[in-house]
This record gives structure tokens, sequence and C-alpha cells, in this order.
């Protein structure tokens, strides 16, 4: 009996070891593993084959992006961090970007949505919902510290615009938001059905309804969580009957239903531009937008530059943070490795009279400088 005891403790302890992740990178109070950058590279390879790269290059491209793998790591950390630190709150947005990935899907039953979700990403439902949040989080930061504080002036503004002119050439197009109530497999009852649902979604609509929110509650089409966002049109790219609907309509409206191969169509105006040259007020945003993104990028990488510099960061040999802070000391310590210091009696003796603090004694690995953010808030 004993001896079965202990075999069974044996492939215990193997299973344990075995499920056991190699810790390569220390960040405050988080971590990084030797799996989530295997996991972090074949999803890497996953978009890069997608982009139509293989063979000599797809492992050029592969190898060059895998530099940065441990460095977006040690970012999204800081990021998530930095949040916690400014207490910043996400949750309602949380809950309105899982109701919108749940009306798109239209499952309305909350333990069939989270099977939904498992079987889609691999991944538990928790998890998931844990990753929406962060990634909530490191925007907000990003929009706060970063973004808000990258300001021009109009007169920046018009003169980029004066200067660049044929940026803002463009051909006549419309912008529409779409509405689809599918009828594919229907009998006749669920056609007509089908019928006075898209009416009454029209009616609705040109009462002033919010057109956005109607297509993310009732379109059956895939653009549904976007409110039913259309890219721009020019003429050419639209049905005959669809230009005849809404060609020479002004902003906001709103057509009847449109019967189409598999369903009924509504569409709404939400701009209609001219051909020629743009307005300075009518591409205003876009031209702050041409002049902000050259700025965001090292503006972000000098913010996440100088967290490192103020944070608690150990990285094991052999790995590289490719975003390494100038002079930062990233050298990792293994406590399992530190041997114990040898005194002298002597010493002991001269030590005995003084008081021991609890809690004051710094444990293997830690700094008691407080350097940066910790994640334990």
């Amino acid at each position: 009996m004993r001896l079965s005891i202990f075999f069974l403790a044996i492939a215990l302890y193997g299973a344990d070891v075995s499920l056991m992740e190699e810790i390569i990178c220390k960040v405050n109070g988080d971590i990084v593993t030797r799996g989530e950058m295997i996991h972090d590279k074949k999803m890497l390879e996953s978009d890069l084959r997608q982009q139509g790269l293989s063979g000599a290059r797809l492992n050029d491209a592969l190898n060059d992006a895998s530099k940065n793998i441990l460095r977006e790591k040690i970012d999204q950390l800081l990021l998530v961090q930095k949040a916690k630190e400014l207490d910043i709150k996400v949750d309602t947005e949380l809950n309105k970007q899982l109701l919108d990935i749940q009306r798109t899907t239209k499952i309305v039953d909350p333990e069939k949505f989270q099977e939904f979700v498992r079987e889609k990403t691999g991944e538990p439902y928790e998890d998931y919902k844990a990753e929406l949040k962060n990634n909530l989080l490191r925007e907000k930061v990003v929009r706060e510290e970063i973004s808000r504080k990258i300001m021009f002036k109009k007169d920046e503004l018009e003169a980029y615009y004066a200067t660049h002119k044929d940026e803002f050439m463009r051909q006549e197009r419309v912008f529409l938001r779409e509405i689809f109530i599918s009828t594919d497999g229907k009998d006749a009852a669920g056609l007509a059905a089908a019928e006075k649902k898209a009416k009454d979604l029209v009616t609705r609509g040109r009462k002033g309804e919010r057109f956005a929110e109607m297509a993310q509650a009732n379109s059956d089409a895939q653009n549904a969580a976007q409110g039913g966002e259309m890219p721009a049109l020019e003429k050419k790219d639209l049905r005959e009957d669809l230009v005849k609907a809404i060609w020479n309509q002004s902003r906001g409206y709103v057509t009847d239903p449109i019967k189409l191969e598999n369903g009924f169509g509504i569409f709404k105006v939400e701009e209609h531009q001219k051909a020629g040259l743009a307005e300075f007020e009518e591409v205003q945003y876009d031209v702050q937008d041409k002049l902000f993104r050259p700025k965001m990028a090292p503006a972000l990488r000098e913010y996440e530059t100088k967290m490192r510099a103020v944070a608690f960061l150990e990285i094991k040999p052999g790995w590289q943070d490719s975003g390494a802070a100038p002079g930062k000391d990233t050298t990792w310590s293994d406590p399992a490795q530190l041997k114990p210091e040898t005194v002298s009696k002597q010493e002991v003796a001269a030590r005995g009279h003084r008081k021991k603090l609890l809690g004051l004694v710094p444990i293997p690995g830690t700094n008691t400088t407080s350097t940066g953010v910790s994640s334990s808030k």
C-alpha cells in the first residue's frame, strides 16, 4: 500500500513539473513566460501566412518581427499596470463591447455565448474577457497620457492643407449605413414577418431613432457590430436600384426596404461628398490625422521607455528587450541560486542586541527601493 502511494506521489510530482512554466521576464509584480512567447510567435507566423508570405520571405519576416515580441509583452504589462495606478475604470465599456459581440452572434443565453467564445478562441471565457479589459485599459492610458497631449494649432492644419491639396481631391462618393434583414430559408410566413420588420425599422429610423443602434440590434449583416457602417462608395459601386434610391438624397435620408437576393436592405445616407477639392472644414480632421500619425509612434515609444526606467524589470539571459531603457539594469537574479551569508561568531555577538523589525527584511529577487508601478493595486 505504501509503495503504491509512493509511486502515485512520484507521478503527481512529475505532472506538476511538466505543467510548470519557465519565467523569462519579471515586470514589477507580473511575469512573462516562455510559453507566452511561443504562443505569440505562432500567432505572428499565422498572421504573416495570411498575408501571403511563405518560404524564405516568411522566415525573414518572422525572424525580424520576433525580435519585438518580448518588447510588446513588456509594453502591454506596463500599460495595464499604469492604468491601475491611475485608477482607470473600463467596466462600462467592457460590458458594452461584450453586449455588442453578443448581439452580433445573436446568442442571448449567457452560457451558450460563453461556450461560443471558448470554441472560437480556444481559451476560457474569463481569460478572453480579461484580455478585452486589458486592451481597453491600455487604449485609455494611451489616449489620456499621450494622444490628448499631441495637439495642433489651426494655422498648422491650414498650412498642411494648402501645400497638400492633391491629397484632398476626390471623386463623388456616398457614405451609408445599412440594416439587412435576412429571408434565407424562410417560408411565406417568415418572408412576410421579415418584410414587416423591415418596414417597422424604416418608420423608427425616420422618426429619429439612432440608426447605428438599430443596426447593432437587428441587422443580419456582418457589419452589424459596427452599426451597419459601410465603406465610401462611388456611383459605379452601387446597384442601379440603390442609385435611384439614395444618390440624390441628403444626409439623414432613410430608404424604404429594398428587396435583395436573400433579404431586405434599409440604407441611411450618412454623407454625400461631391467631386473635386474638398473644403478645409470638410477634411480638417483628416488633416489632423495626417499630422498626428507621425508623432504618435515616437511619443508612445518614449512614454514606454520612461515606464521601463522606473520599473522593476529582470530579463533572463538569452532574451532581449528591443525597447530597453538606456542604462537600465535588467540583470536576472534567481533566488534559488543565492548562497547563505557567512559571518564570524564575533559578528553574531555584536549584532545580538539589535532589534529585528518584522517586514523589513527584503525578499530575494526584489528591491527595497521603490522603482516603479506595482501591479498589486
